[in-house]
């Protein structure tokens, strides 16, 4: 039997026809509305909130043959940065990293570009992940052939930088990116031997690795959030099946706060409850429906306490954001058909509304 460690929760590319999500793809724009995209018959598709809170979409912002797969990451300039993953020639199951940018909410993306990949030409190797730093600069993270990670990030001049081997071996095929509070990037992943970092320690500077810390770490279950302290904290679910809380910047060891309900790959954001900035983790309940839970942030609890919203799916690729007024707003892809969304009712506590097609 092979290690959990070792067994990747995510579909890889080529393992599936149904799309792959990375990062943060239900966005908000400048003006507050909010976007989202989806990898669709080798394009990408978007869906706009319009003024009066209904949706329109989807329309095609072209690709040219992508694979199922996309990532997604935003700026503080509210720009959004889709990366997907596009065959090439030289071999059956090449790909390719492809770029391309949205700059106001329901305008036109800029074309797709291709920026490689960190072993030039060869097979899948992993899932990528995009974050923007505080100048919005794109990272592209991607595991590489020798299973670290490579980074390719844009230059301030406009252009890319070649890629930067950061090294590693053995990682997550998903790990996950964030800016942090100080407007740097960070990458955060594991290994069969733990938890592993890197961090981009100065302004348009090469993200540099940090020591693995010895944990167990179930493969394709990583979500991260940046907390109002502006350390990042990553989630994960162990062997055992706790939900576990890492912060380096916080001197956070990795902290079981709680038992993980059903499948899959968690999801984390911030949202406000009542007021008090709170962190939300949502997963795929053991009968199909929305499992959430959330503390206070940064106060990590002993135990989570899970409630379950919505109707069973199949399945349920879920993200999290916030709205401009803080409350908290979710997004799912549910194996069919449009997203489905639902937002915090304004009412005391975390209640959810129910399920809404955008489509």
């Amino acid at each position: 039997m092979a290690n959990r460690s070792q067994v990747p929760a995510a579909r890889s590319h080529g393992a599936s026809t149904a799309p792959l999500l990375q990062g943060s793809w239900l966005t908000r724009g400048a003006e507050g509305r909010f976007s989202a995209y989806l990898p669709r018959d080798g394009e990408v598709v978007r869906w706009t909130e319009e003024p009066g809170g209904h949706w329109s979409g989807p329309v095609s912002l072209g690709g040219d043959g992508l694979t199922p797969f996309l990532a997604v990451g935003q700026g503080a300039d509210r720009y959004v940065h889709l990366v997907g993953l596009r065959p090439t020639a030289g071999g059956e199951g090449h790909v390719e990293l492809v770029h391309c940018v949205q700059f106001q909410t329901g305008r036109p993306a800029a074309p797709w570009r291709p920026i490689g990949h960190s072993n030039g030409k060869g097979p899948w190797t992993g899932n990528p992940a995009v974050a923007v730093d505080a100048q919005g600069r794109a990272y592209a993270f991607v595991r590489n052939g020798g299973g670290g990670l490579s980074v390719r990030a844009q230059k301030d001049a406009g252009g890319w930088h070649p890629w930067w081997d950061l090294h590693g071996w053995g990682t997550d095929p998903s790990p996950v990116a964030v800016c942090n509070g100080e407007g740097r990037v960070e990458l955060l992943t594991a290994t069969d031997k733990g938890l592993l970092r890197y961090v981009q320690e100065e302004s348009g500077g090469r993200p540099v690795r940090k020591d693995v810390l010895p944990a167990d770490v179930t493969f394709g279950t990583l979500a991260a959030v940046t907390g109002p302290s502006g350390h990042a904290t990553l989630f994960y679910v162990d062997h055992a099946g706790q939900v576990r809380a890492w912060s380096a910047g916080r001197d956070l060891e990795p902290t079981a706060i709680g038992e993980a309900v059903g499948t899959g790959r968690l999801a984390a954001a911030t949202c406000l409850v009542d007021g008090v900035e709170t962190t939300v983790l949502a997963r795929q309940s053991a009968d199909g429906r929305l499992a959430v839970a959330s503390y206070p942030s940064e106060r990590e609890p002993e135990a989570l306490a899970w409630s379950e919203h919505g109707q069973p799916q199949a399945s349920l690729d879920t993200v999290l954001t916030r709205g401009a007024d803080g409350r908290l707003v979710a997004m799912a892809l549910t194996g069919g058909g449009a997203p489905v969304a639902t937002r915090q009712k304004e009412t005391a506590g975390l209640h959810l509304e129910g399920w809404r097609s955008i489509g």
